[in-house]
């Protein structure tokens, strides 16, 4: 393996012990074992796949079904364990993007360096 893919590793297995990480990965446990939360998210999925399946046949879903599915998706977000969930998933996308920004200030730093590392 190269150097770069075992600091790539290193960075991984550093980003799975943040507690952001942990926080996102506990709410995802909790929302999948919560019974209401499955069974709202398997109906909005199996009325998302009938609308878009009429989108892609050309017709136009029905007023019906699309606020039958707005109501799914509202009674979803109003729970509790949903929105550690989703609150969880915005804290570490929050942590990822200051990597990102990091590793990319590294290669702007790097590229304008003369030493070129072998791979």
């Amino acid at each position: 393996m190269s150097n770069i893919e075992e600091m790539a590793k290193d960075l991984g297995q550093a980003l799975g012990r943040t507690a952001e990480y942990q926080a996102l990965k506990e709410a995802a446990t909790a929302a999948n074992e919560n019974r209401e939360i499955v069974e709202l998210r398997n109906e909005l999925e199996k009325l998302e796949s009938e609308l878009v399946a009429q989108l892609r046949g050309g017709k136009e879903p029905d007023e019906a079904a699309r606020e039958k599915y707005e109501g799914l998706a509202q009674d979803l977000q109003i729970k509790p364990a949903y929105q550690r969930l989703v609150a969880s998933q915005t804290n570490f996308d929050k942590v990822l993007q200051r990597v990102n920004d990091t590793i990319a200030k590294g290669i702007q730093d790097g590229a304008g360096s003369r030493i070129i590392l072998p791979s």
